[in-house]
């Protein structure tokens, strides 16, 4: 990746990734700050670091997350001139009192506007959604592309209509299972850490649901089982693209591998699980920072 000290080697990030410690991931990285953002649902809780020197980069979370999740990405993104952004989703965290007026569902049409907004606050950017985000992004980079200056999606499902169909695990009982149980599933394997994370972040990630609502959960669930056909328009955008997996994600690399072909976006697979941006934070950001120098190029 590229910092204040110049170039850092592929090998230099894979053993920066190795030694990670853990954390207590409630803490914002040194010189991060924290603020909320008047979006169209409501308040959404944000953070940022860095000065803008090469430009802006915002990272979008998914169901169940947070911008916490971004947190070890932040300090290598700044360092290399960037001032780096994510928000909580309406629904989500600290952005949980966000969202539909009472008795209306959480629709794609709310999160895009939310992000539209906050793209529009502080001009285009680079945008990274991750998972859920990442549906969240295409769509907006396909209607608002004057907004986005590079697309990354990180471990985002690799599917359209049903995405669920398509998981190694939960694939053959997709079609059985609606969107509150679907959320249900998901939320009892965050808490019964399926994923193996370490004693600080589990802790953090279960104290999260308490403020998360569980409607915003059901309904996010249920767009994915919606999910529209969007390559065509996402391969049409002049900005490089990148998909970022790991080899131990929910969807098959190989799935991965198509739907980068499909979109035409370079295609990085980190030696981990669904979360590349907790376990292999510099080796995605040094692939980010490659993708980042193109568009200036």
């Amino acid at each position: 990746m590229t910092s204040s000290a110049g170039p850092v080697s592929r090998s230099a990030a894979i053993e920066r990734d190795a030694r990670l410690e853990d954390i207590d991931w409630a803490v914002p990285p040194p010189g991060a700050v924290l603020s909320s953002f008047a979006a169209p649902s409501g308040s959404l809780a944000a953070v940022a670091l860095g000065e803008p020197v090469r430009g802006r980069v915002v990272l979008v979370p998914g169901a169940t997350g947070s911008k916490e999740d971004f947190a070890l990405m932040l300090p290598d993104l700044a360092a290399a001139g960037y001032r780096v952004e994510s928000f909580d989703l309406a629904g989500q965290y600290g952005s949980a009192a966000a969202g539909p007026p009472a008795g209306e569902p959480y629709t794609d049409e709310l999160f895009d506007r939310d992000l539209v907004a906050f793209l529009r606050s502080g001009g285009p950017a680079h945008l990274l959604g991750y998972s859920f985000g990442g549906m969240l992004a295409q769509r907006v980079a396909v209607h608002h592309p004057e907004l986005v200056r590079s697309l990354a999606l990180l471990t985002t499902p690799p599917a359209t209509g049903n995405v669920f169909r398509g998981m190694k695990v939960l694939g053959p009982i997709a079609g059985l299972a609606g969107p509150r149980t679907g959320a249900a599933l998901l939320i009892w394997g965050v808490r019964w850490n399926l994923n193996r994370v370490r004693p600080g972040r589990l802790a953090f990630v279960r104290a999260r649901f308490a403020f998360t609502r569980r409607s915003s959960v059901d309904d996010m669930v249920g767009l994915m089982m919606r999910a529209p056909d969007l390559r065509a328009a996402v391969r049409a955008l002049p900005v490089p693209k990148l998909v970022a997996t790991g080899t131990h994600d929910l969807w098959p690399v190989a799935a991965h591998e198509r739907y980068a072909s499909d979109i035409g976006a370079e295609l990085h697979v980190y030696d981990t699980g669904h979360s590349p941006c907790e376990t292999t934070p510099h080796q995605l950001c040094a692939d980010l920072l490659s993708l980042y120098s193109r568009t200036e190029e």
